[in-house]
């Protein structure tokens, strides 16, 4: 009987252990369900602010006559209106069925709002009038930027709404449109890089989008410079460039509250094809081993990549053999300078006897976060190049086992 009892309190004690710890595990999982999610985005889309102190007096900015009548035409008075105060916990929207509302009596209707219908229902043509421009207008004009600034002060943090652009230029001659999106940078410093979504296929892009920079002090905003690059996506080769807007920051004041800006956009300073700069390289071949040393020491007078005339240069090494890549190498970035010192060494193992068919190909690049890293300039080493790429390759195969380092000029990339 000992044993049975024994056996029948501890069955009842492994289910009371059991139900505690299901029940432990259920109240953490709702105290972790009723916490209030941490508002940390920095990105936000389409205008919504998800900082609980800014919830309210959220304000339309920017529209001008014809968009606001334009909305009035497609959406009714009393359309779905989203409050984010309304939200459940898990973020969803309560439902809610719209009121449907009648149109409004002719006759009760006032002097104004005949006003504003007649100034609503322009003809066609009156618009096609107004808005025509000659042929050379259309091709010196590359559309107009709008956009808002503004400084949080219980945040410490400084605030960039990008809202739209108008009147760009068609970058696709078959659809006669473009595929817009913007990079902004902030320099000199070039730390904050950000860009908005692509829009496909339009000529006015709204896109209404808020980027707040955080640890930047208000009195370093004067020192400041926002630099916006319009381009068109172009999913077949490098996206193509519309023009840029350049804004200092110095003398803008915006301790008052947000404010509301537009510019012209005008066409991106394109660097010339001469002068691309140089590059200090040391080879090595090692007859007895097979091995090629390759040493990247130094860039000089390499050009300016953006108006703040500081790139972030690195530099990509590519052995070839018989015009075919068989093995790569990259330096590490330098920020913020024309003139890199990078002493970085790299050992190629070559796959054949001689260095004849062996060539390797020097990329300097622009270290971008926020898109495709642009060249700067190239070089090629090899028995086949021309100049000093091929007097210094001639040199390394004539003495083995030595040293030997050059300047080089690069060539357009």
């Amino acid at each position: 009987e000992i044993p049975t009892v024994v056996g029948i309190f501890s069955a009842f004690g492994l289910v009371f252990s059991v139900s505690l710890f299901a029940w432990i595990c259920c109240q953490r999982k709702s105290s972790k369900s009723n916490k209030t999610p941490p508002y940390k985005f920095v990105h936000v889309l389409k205008g919504v602010d998800i900082y609980p102190e800014n919830l309210n007096s959220k304000k339309k900015f920017g529209a001008d006559d014809k968009s606001e009548a334009k909305n009035k035409s497609v959406m009714p008075k009393n359309s779905l209106h989203l409050d984010l105060e309304k939200r459940d916990l898990n973020g969803n929207f309560p439902k809610t069925t719209p009121k449907i509302q009648s149109s409004p009596d002719p006759e009760n209707l006032s002097p104004k709002h005949f006003a504003e219908r007649k100034k609503d229902s322009v003809s066609p043509d009156s618009l096609k009038s107004i808005t025509s421009l000659s042929s050379e207008d259309k091709q010196d004009k590359l559309g107009t930027l709008f956009f808002s600034l503004e400084y949080n002060f219980e945040k410490k943090s400084f605030v960039v709404n990008i809202k739209e652009a108008r009147g760009l230029p068609a970058m696709d001659e078959q659809s006669m449109t473009s595929d817009p999106y913007i990079k902004m940078t902030i320099l000199p410093e070039k730390k904050h890089k950000v860009k908005t979504r692509v829009l496909r296929k339009t000529l006015d892009p709204a896109f209404d989008e808020t980027f707040t920079f955080y640890g930047i002090p208000y009195s370093q905003i004067q020192d400041l410079t926002l630099h916006f690059v319009i381009l068109s996506f172009d999913r077949f080769s490098r996206d193509d460039v519309i023009g840029e807007v350049l804004i200092p920051l110095a003398g803008i004041e915006l301790s008052e509250g947000r404010l509301l800006m537009d510019r012209e956009i005008i066409k991106r300073n394109v660097r010339k094809s001469s002068g691309r700069g140089e590059l200090l390289i040391s080879l090595c071949y090692q007859s007895t081993t097979n091995t090629l040393t390759v040493v990247v020491l130094k860039a000089r007078h390499l050009p300016k990549s953006d108006v703040s005339g500081l790139s972030d240069p690195y530099v990509k090494v590519n052995l070839y053999h018989a015009k075919k890549r068989i093995s790569k190498k990259k330096t590490h970035v330098k920020k913020c300078t024309p003139n890199a010192v990078f002493n970085e060494l790299f050992v190629f193992d070559i796959p054949c006897e001689g260095l004849d068919d062996i060539s390797i190909e020097f990329l300097v690049l622009d270290s971008d976060r926020g898109s495709r890293n642009e060249v700067i300039g190239r070089l090629t080493l090899g028995s086949l190049a021309e100049g000093t790429g091929g007097e210094h390759w001639k040199e390394i195969c004539e003495y083995p086992r030595r040293q030997i380092a050059k300047w080089h000029m690069l060539c357009d990339g």
